[in-house]
Formats: C-alpha cells, sequence, structure tokens
C-alpha cells in the first residue's frame, strides 16, 4: 500500500520535476549566452582599439614616407653625402639609337 503511494506521488510530481530542470537548464543557458556575448564584445573593442592605433601608425608613417621622400629631400642628400649635382648643357650627352 505504502509503495502504491509512494509511486503514485512520483507520478504526480515528475511533470513539475522536469519542468523545474527545464527551467534550470535554461537559466544556465540564458547566463553562458550572456557571458560568451560580453566576452565576444570586450575582444570586439580591443580589436577596434588596436585597428585604430594602427591606423593611426599608418598615417604617420605615411607622412613620414613623403618627407623622406620629397624631391627637394633627395636633392638636398644627394648633394651634401654623394657630392653629386645638376650637370650643365655642356656636359649632358645625347645618345641616339
Amino acid at each position: 500500500m505504502m509503495l502504491s503511494t509512494l509511486l503514485s506521488n512520483m507520478r504526480s510530481d515528475l511533470p513539475l520535476l522536469i519542468m523545474m530542470l527545464l527551467v534550470l537548464a535554461s537559466a544556465v543557458a540564458v547566463v553562458v549566452t550572456k557571458h560568451t556575448g560580453r566576452s565576444t564584445f570586450v575582444l570586439m573593442q580591443q580589436l577596434e582599439n588596436e585597428r585604430d592605433a594602427l591606423n593611426e601608425e599608418w598615417g604617420r608613417l605615411l607622412l613620414e614616407q613623403s618627407t623622406w621622400g620629397s624631391p627637394g629631400r633627395v636633392e638636398q642628400q644627394a648633394r651634401q653625402q654623394l657630392d653629386m649635382y645638376v650637370p650643365t648643357a655642356a656636359e649632358t650627352v645625347m645618345v641616339t639609337p
């Protein structure tokens, strides 16, 4: 008699137990999803900051390249370091095929 009563109570409580487990699983899934989303957002922010820093460095490097490669600077360095000069008309030789 006692066994049948116990089984009867378990059968009536089974749907409630299943629903509680499903709610618990759902809550854990929400927590995991939120954590994953926040972690991904933090990573995205870090990558955007790195991208911005690289873009700034790229701009500085382009400016430096244009400064070092300007024709006036190249001519000045050629004169000072290599003792080069612009040839006169008398020193210019035309080569024809």
